[in-house]
Order: C-alpha cells, then sequence, then structure tokens
C-alpha cells in the first residue's frame, strides 16, 4: 500500500511540473520599453562657469531618457547671462529636445529670441543651440524685428545670447522708422 501511495505521489507531481512549466524567453527578443525613465515637473536647471552664472532653462515638464537625453514636451523658457547678474536675452518655445552628448538643445514650435539689450526679436519655427560653441542657428525662415526694422531671411547664425547675428539668405528688410 505504501508503495502505491509513494507511485502515486510521484505521478501527481510529475504531472504538476509538466503544467506549471514556463516557456523561458530571449530576453534579446523582447521587445524593450523605450520611453522615459524619469519624469520631472516645474524643472529650473542653472549653468555657471567659475561660480558665475549663465544660462537659466526652466520648464513645466522634463521627461528624461535612460541615454541621458531629455525632452520638454510642455515648452521651455531660457535666460541668458552676462557676468552673472543681467539677462541679456531670452528664448522661448513651445517644445524642447536635449541631446547630452553632443550638449546640444532644439527648440520648435513659435520659437521667440529676445535680445534685452538691442530691443531685437527674432521668430521661428526651429532653432538649435549648442551650448559647447555657445551658438544658435537655424535652416528655417526667421524674423528679426528691431525698433527700427523688420528682417526676413532664410537661416540664421547667431551668438547664444543673439547679440551678433548673421541671416543666411535675407528676403525681405523693411524699415519701420520713416
Amino acid at each position: 500500500m505504501r508503495k502505491a501511495y509513494m507511485v502515486g505521489l510521484m505521478a501527481v507531481m510529475a504531472i504538476l511540473s509538466f503544467g506549471c512549466k514556463e516557456d523561458l524567453k530571449d530576453p534579446d527578443k523582447e521587445q524593450k520599453y523605450t520611453g522615459p525613465t524619469i519624469e520631472n515637473h516645474d524643472v529650473v536647471t542653472l549653468y555657471s562657469d567659475s561660480a558665475r552664472l549663465l544660462v537659466k532653462l526652466q520648464a513645466p515638464v522634463q521627461q528624461e531618457f535612460e541615454s541621458g537625453d531629455g525632452i520638454f514636451p510642455e515648452g521651455l523658457f531660457v535666460e541668458f547671462y552676462e557676468q552673472g547678474e543681467k539677462i541679456t536675452s531670452t528664448l522661448k518655445a513651445n517644445y524642447g529636445k536635449q541631446d547630452r552628448n553632443q550638449n546640444l538643445f532644439e527648440a520648435r514650435g513659435n520659437v521667440v529670441v529676445n535680445n534685452l539689450k538691442k530691443q531685437e526679436t527674432l521668430e521661428t519655427e526651429e532653432l538649435f543651440w549648442d551650448r559647447r560653441k555657445a551658438r544658435i542657428y537655424t535652416d528655417k525662415l526667421v524674423k528679426i524685428t528691431s525698433p527700427e526694422e523688420v528682417v526676413i531671411g532664410q537661416g540664421l547664425e547667431a551668438d547664444q545670447d543673439f547679440s551678433n547675428y548673421r541671416i543666411r539668405k535675407v528676403t525681405g528688410q523693411f524699415n519701420l522708422k520713416e
């Protein structure tokens, strides 16, 4: 009787072990998550050199990815400082993207750069900001408005504070004072 009981118990265990077997999947063939790993709200990031504030970036939402790159899906606002004290210019956009490896920011959608010293405003749909070179540039249509004139062109290169700039293809220039 005891022998029959042991054989029956082993048969039941064998049947259960085959029924509970789970197929192992190759992790390299599984679909990987590519979305953000971190989401921050009401972000304020300060960039400085030798304890002097150079740039202040603000955004309602920042999403960071495994690569270290980030996006600002609800827009961003950047202030550029002179010697850490005085704001020289600002940049505002509806969407932003940051490439950490290249130290490059992309701003899209109603991009507006204001040079507060010269009272000039740059408007475009896409603008790149290279932090390493302290430059901003675009190949898109640009409109620069100053108290004296409006200049329209295709493409622009400028210092990051928009103090000096060069429009690649000027398509229109209008004097406002007459």
